[in-house]
């Protein structure tokens, strides 16, 4: 199959005119069907023509920039890649993809040669529906066969079809960039990301949570990727970290922190080394990192396990030293991750400080733990920038969890570790999150402040809906049970003010009312609609992962669910009496203290001591404040 000869491919010359059904079909259809038409001698297709020498009768899009020749020359164009990476060889070498997906942002192209203008306006409505489905970021394979067939592209329909994509993108005001070619015998095929950041949204946004043992580098790993400066070895990067004095003395992350990392259209970082702000970061970049640096130490684990249910992270970065190894709480943060089944990724530190044969040693026992029956992983040893690329793609699966090898003092590892940050995939899409902006806003209460010349300032995430300025929400529940009106008077995100913030975003809401009546755990709704009811009698359907004895009633466990954290009591257990380790059952607890606003369906997580549990609230009772007076 050296050419497209034998396929008699449509005459672009005559795209403009009428529309050719053949060009719907796919390559192994289109030869079927020649094998059972008359035999007649096929002219050579002008596809195999160089475009650059194009007649006026064969005319070239309104891209019709060479990109190839673009590349070549290290000039470069907006939304384009500068260079074109082709993929390593490898022993098992494989010409195939799975069949294309019918839904999700990719999107498999034998070919895109000069189309009509029918078949044009037909393409740009199906790259913005897989832009719609990749909230902003849609995967085009070129020279792929819908059954997954890697049949490749001559050089010069591949730069033609490029120029056709790059037609498709401007229409719609996306960028294009290749990621990397790879060869077929003569021929090539690629593969690249087009991006759209959605109308009403300034950058697409995510999540990062930063998990790992105390000790392990976690701060100073934040601090090079978000200020752009190595360490000097004695943990300078880690100070624009911490936000209390003791951190800074002892070294240690205690409480949870926010930074950003921004990407341009390209794929070049932009940190606070170009940017002086955190302002400046966001109008510069189409896609937002946001971090959540987390404490590691045993004693800050409950804050830990906060922050993994109340912000609802899109990733999970599980950070190991390559001198001390898989430690007890890096196998605790890996069990939280995995029953959260938030998709996650390993990057191994301090990589500079260890010989080779040591760093092996680590890397054997992270992937010895990715493979074990509690996690039952396919870890992925990035080594180049192809294992970026492949990592991202396969990010959301949550088989596959890629490691990276880093030195926050010599630099090693951290073009790879930026490259999969930028290629990351959105974790919702987009039609799920415009049904939860269309929602009643809801707001959780993860943080309070008291800022002089502004008073109650109320740190969170939205779950929901869309919060403005000026708007009414009710707040609660407190001691009785009940929810008081406030107003929103200013909204800040990214350190920066914004006039609404939208649901899966963090943000922070100054409050008219006193600090002393609000409390973490509380939420924040709309007063329209169904009014929201406290409990402090709950059910669920609970798995016990790990327990030494049996738990039986009264048990008494700490209990996370969302941004709530408080203490509760097993007050019954059915089908059964007592719950050993794997036991599943129906469980009915009681919050001791505040009552909280549940709703059913929330996932639930509770701990004590060595003991692990995971389920989802089936059944709420409302709240009765003369049963708690009494």
């Amino acid at each position: 199959m050296g050419s497209f000869e034998a396929f008699g491919l449509f005459d672009p010359s005559e795209q403009d005119d009428e529309l050719d059904e053949d060009m719907f079909l796919s390559a192994s259809e289109l030869l079927e069907k020649k094998k059972k038409s008359p035999a007649v001698s096929l002219p050579r297709s002008n596809t195999d023509l160089n475009l650059r020498k194009s007649s006026p009768a064969v005319p070239r899009s309104s891209t019709c920039l060479d990109l190839k020749k673009t590349v070549r020359e290290g000039k470069g164009m907006r939304g384009v890649g500068r260079s074109r990476t082709f993929s390593a060889p490898v022993d098992d070498d494989y010409t195939y993809l799975p069949p294309e997906p019918q839904m999700g942002n990719i999107e498999y192209k034998l070919k895109l040669v000069n189309p009509s203008a029918t078949r044009l306006e037909h393409l740009v409505t199906q790259m913005k529906w897989r832009l719609r489905e990749g909230n902003g970021e849609a995967i085009y394979e070129m020279g792929v066969e819908d059954n997954g067939i890697m049949t490749g592209l001559s050089e010069e329909d591949m730069d033609s079809s490029l120029d056709t994509l790059q037609e498709m993108a401007r229409r719609l005001g996306a960028t294009v960039q290749v990621l990397r070619q790879r060869r077929i015998e003569t021929r090539t095929v690629a593969e690249i990301l087009v991006r759209k950041v959605p109308d009403d949204q300034q950058a697409i946004d995510l999540s990062v949570c930063v998990l790992g043992s105390a000790d392990v580098g976690k701060s100073t790993l934040l601090g090079v990727l978000t200020q752009g400066e190595l360490d000097n070895g004695r943990g300078r990067a880690r100070l624009n970290m911490f936000r209390h004095l003791h951190e800074i003395q002892s070294g240690r992350t205690s409480s949870i922190s926010h930074e950003i990392l921004g990407f341009d259209s390209e794929g070049n970082c932009v940190d606070y080394a170009q940017h002086s702000t955190a302002e400046d970061i966001c109008e510069n970049s189409s896609k937002l990192i946001t971090f959540i640096d987390l404490a590691g130490h045993q004693k800050y684990l409950r804050t830990t396990i906060s922050a993994l249910t109340g912000y609802c992270p899109h990733y999970v970065m599980l950070v190991v030293s390559a001198s001390a190894g898989v430690v007890g709480m890096t196998q605790e943060h890996l069990g939280i991750a995995v029953a959260l089944e938030v998709p996650f990724f390993v990057v191994i530190t301090k990589v500079d400080m260890v010989p080779q044969h040591k760093l092996k040693q680590t890397i054997g026992m992270v992937t010895g733990i990715l493979k074990s029956a509690g996690a039952n992983k396919v870890p992925l040893v990035v080594q180049t920038s192809d294992d970026c690329i492949t990592a991202a793609c396969n990010s959301l699966k949550n088989n596959v969890v890629p490691i990276f090898c880093v030195s926050s003092l010599a630099g090693t590892g951290l073009r790879d570790i930026k490259q999969f940050l930028h290629l990351l995939p959105p974790g919702v899409g987009q039609t799920e999150a415009t049904k939860l902006e269309q929602e009643l806003p809801e707001f959780q209460i993860d943080e309070l402040f008291d800022v002089p010349g502004v008073g109650t300032v109320a740190g969170g995430l939205v779950t929901q809906g869309i919060i403005v300025e000026n708007m009414v929400l009710n707040v609660g529940p407190f001691e009785d049970g009940s929810f008081r009106l406030v107003h929103v008077s200013s909204i800040r995100r990214n350190k920066a003010a914004c006039r609404l913030v939208r649901a899966q975003q963090s943000a922070a809401l100054a409050l008219d009312i006193p600090l002393a009546q609000l409390r973490r755990g509380m939420v924040a709704t709309s007063p329209q609609g169904e009014q929201p009811v406290a409990c402090q009698y709950f059910q669920a359907n609970v798995c016990v992962l790990f327990h030494p004895t049996e738990i039986l009633r009264g048990f008494r466990t700490t209990v996370h669910i969302g941004n709530i954290r408080q203490t509760a009591i097993i007050e019954g257990i059915h089908p059964v009496k007592g719950m050993k380790s794997s036991d599943q059952a129906s469980v009915m607890f009681r919050f001791i203290k505040n009552p909280e606003f549940v709703k059913v369906g929330a996932r639930i997580l509770f701990r004590e001591g060595r003991t692990k549990g995971i389920g989802k609230v089936t059944q709420v009772f409302p709240f009765e404040y003369k049963e708690a007076e009494r």
